[in-house]
């Protein structure tokens, strides 16, 4: 009887990354493969370099630059690591750290010039794909890097939503003062 099973595909080495060794997973093909995710966040962040300077960007940078639309593509292409993460069986906490990397790069890239800048230094794929890397390698379920960045992101978004409530009993108070009543607060 003839062996039906698929034989292992044996790949040359390939460029290693310098913060954690490369894992596969059994199943993780096509585009998830590291070497596409790893390519992937490259195009996006780090393809080009300004000549004569360390500086570094990519299409994120200057597809950015096309009002509205620019950023939404390149925030649909940069979600292809982060599905990559969920499909490889990443922790959540790492996946909810990756989609705030990544929700931060695209509200910040909507800022005309200076949010093309912000994603440039930002490089949210870069990190995307270096918490995949660290993720696979470490067999952690989360780290307490993971849950202070979440927690310290959850009382910041508290802080923000409270800025309109505090502003409104301000003004009120500005109101009924000029009205003659005197509220202590």
């Amino acid at each position: 009887m003839k062996d039906t099973f698929a034989q292992p595909e044996i790949l040359p080495p390939g460029k290693e990354s310098r913060e954690v060794p490369k894992q596969r997973l059994r199943g993780a093909g096509g585009a998830f493969r590291d070497e596409n995710l790893d390519l992937l966040s490259r195009v996006l962040d780090t393809w080009f370099r300004v000549p004569g300077t360390q500086i570094r960007f990519g299409l994120d940078g200057i597809i950015g630059f096309v009002p509205g639309i620019g950023d939404l593509l390149t925030g649909l292409a940069s979600t292809i690591i982060v599905l990559a993460a969920y499909v490889r069986g990443v922790p959540m906490v790492t996946i909810a750290r990756m989609v705030v990397n990544l929700g931060i790069e695209v509200v910040v890239g909507l800022v005309p010039v200076l949010g093309n800048l912000f994603d440039i230094g930002w490089r949210a794929n870069r990190r995307n794909y270096h918490l995949l890397e660290r993720a696979m390698a470490t067999h952690r379920r989360d780290t307490w890097r993971d849950w202070i960045f979440l927690a310290l992101l959850a009382l910041g978004l508290i802080a923000l939503a409270m800025v309109p409530f505090v502003f409104a009993v301000w003004v009120s108070a500005k109101i009924l003062g000029m009205l003659g009543l005197h509220v202590r607060l």
